[in-house]
């Protein structure tokens, strides 16, 4: 029929404005497929990784229940040291927090790649030195200016206030740094023997903030995590899922054998040791000296929503949790702590 066109023509238009139009809707996806691989996970708990930082995953988390029973504490001896000694600093209100760490890598800005909790002493960074840490003043009661330091623990659901900086999102630590809302510092004894002074100025690391890359991977894991209702049972490789009410809590027990000469070594370890396992014996060769035991809990919003900082080749793994020390108690306080353990009691 003359002036009639074919049918055929709308087919032809329709892919001409539909392909396009689906080709641009694939790269959208693409797109934020693309940028939701770098944020923190969704609300509903999705887990996302960034992708210079993998990890957490859902392995991460246990339920505590299915956590490891924990092993009955050495039986104390007739010479034990029973006493505990509480140590009040505060639990970082102020927000002293740095990705240094003195310790293991002085005078490096960044030198730890992951953000660090402190209290106690007000002036702990990458270049604090003994004589520095001794003029700065302190969180502590009683002139207590030693410093006591540990990886934060972040609500990963969102990226943080860090995302552009180092230490946080750089070094791919992602989350809103979560304060803690328990922070405990205590001193205890030995089960075998009476305590000496911790000397002055010694330097006191526990757990091992490279725990996946050593060798045997996790073999100087030490910091447990649990759950404040929950007694009885904790993991040093998997972050707990608590019950309702519960706070998620991690505790790092340092080494309490000291070699009696050094203030520290060149692994930060050998200078101080664990007692052993079984019986809580100091090795022939050190003697013990107050035993600190740091316990931190958080209010962590529901499910796999929490993980701690970490050097970016260590996935933000639990088992990479870590605690740090540098005495810097006045001799009259230290005086104190040894009588108070010694004498059996609680101060």
């Amino acid at each position: 029929m003359v002036g009639h066109r074919s049918t055929d023509w709308i087919g032809d238009d329709l892919r001409t404005v539909v392909v396009p139009a689906l080709l641009l809707v694939a790269v959208l996806v693409l797109i934020a497929t693309a940028l939701s691989v770098v944020t923190a996970p969704d609300v509903d708990g999705t887990i996302h990784n960034h992708a210079a930082h993998p990890g957490p995953v859902a392995a991460d988390y246990v339920a505590i229940e299915a956590a490891p029973a924990l092993p009955p504490a050495p039986r104390p001896g007739p010479a034990a040291s029973i006493g505990t000694f509480t140590a009040q600093c505060g639990r970082n209100a102020e927000g002293h927090r740095n990705s240094d760490n003195f310790i293991t890598a002085p005078m490096i800005t960044n030198g730890a790649h992951h953000v660090h909790d402190y209290v106690g002493n007000t002036s702990t960074d990458g270049r604090s030195t003994d004589a520095s840490l001794a003029a700065a003043s302190t969180t502590c009661a009683r002139g207590d200016k030693s410093t006591y330091f540990w990886p934060v623990l972040r609500d990963i659901r969102r990226r943080g206030a860090d995302t552009g900086r180092p230490g946080g999102g750089l070094d791919g630590n992602l989350g809103d740094v979560l304060t803690p809302a328990e922070v405990s510092i205590q001193f205890l004894g030995n089960p075998q023997a009476k305590v000496r002074p911790t000397p002055r100025f010694v330097r006191i690391i526990t757990g091992d903030a490279k725990a996946v890359t050593s060798r045997p991977p996790g073999s100087l894991a030490r910091a447990l995590w649990t759950c404040s209702g929950t007694s009885g049972r904790a993991s040093t490789s998997h972050y707990p899922l608590c019950p309702a009410g519960q706070l998620v809590q991690r505790t790092g027990e340092y080494p309490s054998c000291w070699n009696g000469s050094a203030t520290d070594s060149d692994n930060h370890r050998t200078h101080v040791v664990f007692p052993d396992r079984t019986t809580g014996a100091c090795p022939a060769t050190t003697m013990p000296i107050p035993r600190l035991r740091i316990t931190l809990g958080y209010r962590v919003p529901p499910g796999r929503s929490f993980a701690i900082d970490s050097f970016p080749d260590q996935q933000r793994k639990a088992a990479t949790d870590h605690f740090d020390f540098e005495n810097l108690m006045p001799e009259p306080l230290m005086k104190l702590v040894v009588d108070c353990i010694n004498d059996g009691l609680t101060c």
